[in-house]
């Protein structure tokens, strides 16, 4: 098949961490023989905007075509507001560019397209998918659900979107759930990202050696701390509770940063702490299991199908959240032999795409 692959978000060539589940997505569709090009529109922004925001770095000197990967990468600029209001504004801008997307893919006709997020880059996608008269597909990540269903002025637009959508496709079961309680979607699925570290950086997670209370501890917090859905403060608070039982805590965060680094860091963490208030998966801590690091989450995205409730605070409160740190550094993780499921696996997310494709195979 001929699929086209909408999104906002996608590597740039001054940002190489941003989107790249996407791009992960493009190159599980590409080993099942389909034949991918990429469209990432992207808002227009001066770079004292983008400063602002942290999950926009690189959009304001992203150019109109670049490679990623190999790939082809057309992006589009379009006006928009942070938070999706004057939504008809942006609905107009993204909406204009059509023609030019057209003209960029010249003889490639799709058979299917693909939205990856709804808001914006559904709008485009589907208009491209009613031109060429094929199917249109919508996947959800978390944004869309938990925060532009329930707005006021964009909610009314995505639940249209998402009813108009041929198949949706929901990245986590409890995501999922959250969508439908809102809207009816002609077709739903539920079809993970799928999680793959490089073979260097992979290992079994193993047991804590230093002394109890008394040794230095290095707990890594995997996300920027100004994007304030991460609750940073919260992460903070219960290294302070830990520093009172006797630790000594570093906090290593992360940013924007390559895959690589990323996962050096996971390697050489104590452990992983997750305490975001919202999440569709989190991908970060099933990454850091299969380097070998421990995770301690709150109760967010679908942490508690895979990690064992020892080591996920339901609470929130502060002084449980160091409890559940401590119980998984004193865990005996080898007799345990934990694994992330396979579920999470390249051949088994391979496997559900492939089935669901051939529905609209023609």
């Amino acid at each position: 098949m001929r699929i086209l692959v909408v999104s906002t978000l996608y590597p740039l060539p001054h940002n190489v961490a941003r989107g790249t589940f996407v791009a992960d997505h493009v190159q599980i569709l590409k080993s099942l023989g389909h034949d991918v090009k990429i469209i990432n529109p992207l808002p227009r922004m001066t770079g004292y905007l983008e400063s602002t925001k942290p999950t926009l770095k690189g959009v304001s000197k992203a150019p109109r075509e670049f490679e990623f990967g190999g790939d082809s990468v057309y992006s589009p600029k379009f006006f928009s507001m942070s938070g999706g209001t004057m939504a008809w504004l942006t609905k107009y801008s993204i909406s204009r560019k059509v023609s030019s997307v057209v003209k960029w893919l010249g003889d490639f006709k799709p058979d299917i397209v693909m939205s990856h997020t709804l808001w914006p880059s559904g709008l485009i996608a589907q208009k491209l998918a009613r031109k060429y008269s094929v199917p249109c597909l919508g996947i959800v990540h978390g944004w869309d659900v938990d925060v532009g269903l329930v707005g006021e002025e964009l909610g009314k637009t995505i639940k249209r979107m998402v009813e108009t959508f041929d198949c949706i496709v929901s990245v986590s079961n409890p995501l999922n759930s959250r969508l439908l309680e809102r809207t009816s979607p002609k077709m739903n699925r539920v079809i993970p990202c799928h999680i793959e570290v490089g073979k260097d950086w992979q290992k079994p997670i193993t047991n804590f050696r230093g002394r109890w209370r008394r040794e230095p501890i290095d707990i890594l917090f995997p996300s920027d701390p100004r994007r304030r859905e991460e609750d940073y403060d919260l992460a903070l608070e219960c290294g302070r509770e830990l520093e009172t039982r006797g630790w000594v805590v570093g906090i290593t965060t992360l940013k924007q940063q390559p895959r690589d680094l990323v996962w050096d860091r996971m390697m050489v963490a104590d452990l992983t702490l997750i305490t975001s208030k919202r999440e569709s998966g989190p991908m970060v801590a099933k990454e850091s299991i299969l380097c070998g690091t421990p995770v301690v989450s709150v109760d967010v995205g679908d942490v508690a199908e895979w990690l064992p409730s020892e080591f996920i605070c339901a609470s929130r409160e502060i002084k449980e959240l160091a409890d559940k740190c401590e119980q998984a550094l004193q865990f005996d993780w080898k007799n345990l032999d934990f694994q992330l499921p396979d579920s999470f696996s390249s051949a088994k997310i391979s496997s559900q795409w492939k089935d669901l494709l051939l529905r609209f195979s023609r």
